[in-house]
C-alpha cells in the first residue's frame, strides 16, 4: 500500500507494509474488545496484555481509551475489564440495522405470511429485550412487538434463550439480580423456578411462553446463530391465546426455525449477494 506524506505529499511516498496495516492502534483497539468480548469473566489489563502480544504501557494506554469511550469498563469492585454498556447499546443497534435490509426484512414477511401471526427479531440490551424488526400480518388483537420497544427478560422467550446460553454462573448471578416482576399471574417470579425452565430452554433450543407478561398472550421464539454458533438475536411470535394455544405453538416452531436458520447463514451477507437468490414465498 502506497500513501503520501501529509508534509509533502505531491512529492514523497511512504510505503506501508501489511504487519503495520494489520498491528496499528485500531487494530488493537478491536482485538482488545474482541477479546473481552470473549471472556466467560473480566480480564485484567495484564492478561489482555500477554493474550495479545501487547506491551502493558500500550495495553494500559489503549484500554484506557476504550473505558474513555464507553467501549469497556470495570467490572463492579475491581479493576478488571468487561464490555462496556456503550458497546453492547452499539452492538444491538447494528444488529437492528443489519436485520433492516429489505432482504432480511423479506424473510421475516415471508415466515409471518406462512404461520398468519406477526413475528417480530428481538436483542438484549441492558438486560431488557430490545425489538429491531416486526411483520404483522393481521389486525393486532393482543401483544404487539414493535421495532424500538422493550421488554422483561424473564418473562419473555427472547429473554428465556439469552439467559439460557449465558455459562451456568453467569446466568444464575443474573436471574438472582433481575427483579422478577410478575406481570400476571404465571409469571415466573422464583429464581429457582426460572433457572429449571432455563435448564429446559437451552436443552431444547427453543421458548415459550404462557401468558407470563401480558394475560392472554402465549409466545415461542427460536435463537438466530452467527455463523460459528454465537447468539445473535431471536425469532419469535406472540399472539392471542383465544386463537392459538399455548400447545399449539409447537405448529409454530419449524417455520421459525427454517427463517432462523436462512438468516442466519446470510446474515454477514451484503443485499448484493442475495441476487438471484429465490425466498421460499418467491419474492
Amino acid at each position: 500500500m502506497i500513501i503520501y506524506d501529509s508534509n509533502d505529499w505531491a512529492d514523497r511516498e511512504v510505503d506501508v507494509s501489511e504487519t503495520e496495516r494489520s498491528d496499528g492502534p485500531l487494530d488493537r483497539a478491536f482485538a482488545i474488545i474482541g477479546h473481552i468480548a470473549e471472556q466467560t469473566k473480566a480480564a485484567s489489563v495484564a492478561e489482555i496484555a500477554k493474550a495479545l502480544s501487547l506491551p502493558l504501557p500500550t495495553a494500559h494506554r489503549l484500554i484506557g481509551n476504550l473505558e474513555e469511550r464507553g467501549l469497556v469498563q470495570k467490572a463492579l469492585g475491581t479493576k478488571r475489564y468487561v464490555v462496556g454498556n456503550h458497546l453492547v447499546t452499539l452492538s444491538a443497534k447494528v444488529i437492528g440495522a443489519s436485520f433492516r435490509t429489505a432482504r432480511r426484512h423479506a424473510v421475516l414477511r415471508a415466515v409471518a405470511g406462512e404461520i398468519g401471526e406477526q413475528c417480530e427479531i428481538g436483542v438484549v440490551r441492558d438486560n431488557v429485550v430490545a425489538y429491531v424488526d416486526s411483520v404483522r400480518v393481521s389486525q393486532p388483537q393482543g401483544l404487539q412487538f414493535n421495532p424500538g420497544e422493550a421488554a422483561p427478560l424473564h418473562c419473555t422467550s427472547t429473554g428465556k434463550i439469552y439467559m439460557s446460553r449465558l455459562p451456568q454462573k453467569a446466568r444464575d448471578r443474573l436471574v438472582h439480580a433481575l427483579t422478577l416482576t410478575r406481570y400476571t399471574d404465571t409469571t415466573i417470579g422464583d429464581p429457582e423456578t426460572l433457572i429449571g425452565v432455563l435448564d429446559e430452554t437451552r436443552r431444547r433450543g427453543l421458548a415459550k411462553t404462557n401468558e407470563e407478561f401480558v394475560k392472554g398472550v402465549v409466545g415461542c421464539a427460536v435463537p438466530i446463530l452467527s455463523p460459528d454458533g454465537e447468539l445473535i438475536a431471536c425469532l419469535g411470535v406472540s399472539v392471542p391465546v383465544a386463537r392459538v394455544s399455548y400447545a399449539e405453538l409447537d405448529g409454530f416452531i419449524a417455520p421459525l426455525q427454517r427463517a432462523a436458520a436462512l438468516l442466519s447463514e446470510t446474515i454477514l451477507q451484503l443485499d448484493s449477494d442475495f441476487d438471484g437468490m429465490p425466498l421460499e414465498d418467491g419474492r
